[in-house]
């Protein structure tokens, strides 16, 4: 393609390379509107080393760790961290609840979380006002929870439930609960 760089997933780029790629499914540029002049403090914790120009993480499918923290009845997986790529506001991955299973009660701390549900359809259980809440998805929606909110997941199918994961955090904050009205410690900001 006339004007674009070869760039393929996985090999590496210089900035400038990287906000003028076009993605071969298009003829349009995808390009960054802000320069590294206009991002230096936030690129230079990307820097790779050696190298004067931001370098991009790459996780291959497959290749997601499940060294990160866990709860029972669910498998966690990274794929995007503070420990991996240097992340300081991210953390990504996937999740699995198998088939007629439920996860334990937990939070996620001061993290907020969004979620899109790949493959199954898990519920979602929360307390609002005491009262217990489902909320039942399917492949292809979004569930936001909110920092310190105790929820669980459940998987009433009989085929895995998997989700995609995005935390607010470098790392994952998993706080497992008795259940979900167990108290929950929420530290205070003093001004």
């Amino acid at each position: 393609m006339a004007g674009s760089v070869g760039i393929s997933i996985g090999s590496r780029c210089t900035f400038t390379e990287c906000a003028s790629w076009r993605h071969p499914a298009t003829t349009e540029n995808k390009r960054v509107e802000n320069t590294v002049a206009d991002n230096e403090e936030w690129h230079v914790d990307l820097l790779g080393e050696g190298s004067s120009s931001p370098v991009l993480g790459y996780t291959p499918a497959g290749t997601l760790s499940e060294v990160t923290g866990q709860t029972p009845g669910m498998r966690r997986r990274e794929a995007i961290s503070g420990g991996r790529f240097g992340a300081t506001r991210l953390w990504m991955g996937e999740n699995d609840v198998a088939g007629g299973v439920s996860s334990a009660n937990h939070h996620h701390g001061d993290s907020e979380t969004g979620i899109y549900v790949a493959r199954g359809n898990p519920v979602f259980v929360f307390l609002r006002n005491g009262v217990e809440e489902r909320i039942s998805t399917a492949p292809g929606d979004y569930v936001f929870i909110p920092p310190f909110v105790p929820h669980r997941e459940e998987n009433p199918g009989p085929d895995v439930a998997t989700v995609v994961l995005a935390r607010t955090s470098q790392e994952a904050i998993v706080v497992n609960l008795p259940s979900l009205d167990a108290p929950i410690d929420i530290p205070t900001i003093s001004p």
